[in-house]
């Protein structure tokens, strides 16, 4: 009974903080997540564009947070856990990593306070079966991740300045990324970038199944095997009239 009580306040919670659309979303991903064998699982995505422009985030504060490329996997510092075969998979893609390091003069500081991953053309999702291509003037953001000591602080900004100078000299103009719909702080952090919603897609896998239903084409999917699944074409820019100069 104790067990079921605490569910039911787990779930009370995620009402209160998500609605009651997306918390009752999330209360179907942890049944699905509760279930022997760990091969069910719904994710739920909000895509977003944040606009890509030169300057700086933190009015000239956070000099001590150094971000720079880390060019191969094998060279990150420890950080967030994720397979080696996930992050092998997004270097042979194309992707560039962003670290953020905290200065020496910080002991309690880690070794990586946080990394932000950038890719142009198209990405394959390393989450659920779903490929996302991408315009010229389009990157995709993914996986950024702050330290939890560092949360709150200027690391968050400092990636996205670095990411920005960085793009904006490329040709790029807007950041594309998908964000958890569970994430409530994650969404409110690019909301303050200025990120602009593009939609939304549910992937509720099963096994070698997996059912994909969303806002934006090509609205639905079903798959069975790898090879198979939808492609989200970002090629256009139907939010030109927030577009960046």
């Amino acid at each position: 009974m104790a067990w079921f009580l605490n569910f039911v306040h787990r779930i009370a919670a995620s009402l209160r903080q998500l609605g009651w659309i997306d918390g009752a979303w999330h209360a179907c991903a942890r049944l699905l997540q509760a279930i022997p064998g760990g091969r069910c699982a719904l994710h739920r995505y909000q895509f977003v564009a944040q606009p890509v422009a030169p300057g700086s985030l933190c009015r000239g504060r956070g000099k001590a947070i150094a971000v720079t490329p880390c060019l191969a996997a094998e060279a990150l510092p420890p950080g967030p856990e994720r397979p080696l075969t996930v992050l092998l998979d997004r270097y042979h893609q194309g992707a560039q990593c962003l670290v953020a390091r905290v200065g020496q003069a910080n002991h309690a500081a880690p070794s990586m306070a946080g990394w932000l991953w950038l890719l142009h053309g198209a990405c394959q999702e390393d989450e659920v079966r779903a490929r996302y291509v991408l315009a010229p003037q389009l990157s995709w953001d993914l996986d950024v991740w702050v330290h939890p000591q560092q949360r709150g602080a200027l690391v968050f900004a400092r990636l996205w300045e670095e990411a920005n100078a960085r793009l904006h000299v490329q040709g790029v103009r807007w950041s594309c990324s998908r964000i958890s719909r569970f994430n409530r702080s994650s969404l409110a952090a690019h909301a303050r970038l200025g990120a602009i919603n593009l939609g939304t897609a549910t992937f509720v896998r099963c096994g070698r199944w997996q059912w994909m239903f969303a806002s934006l084409p090509p609205y639905l999917h079903l798959s069975r095997h790898p090879a198979s699944f939808p492609s989200f074409r970002f090629d256009h820019l139907p939010w030109s009239r927030h577009a960046a100069t």
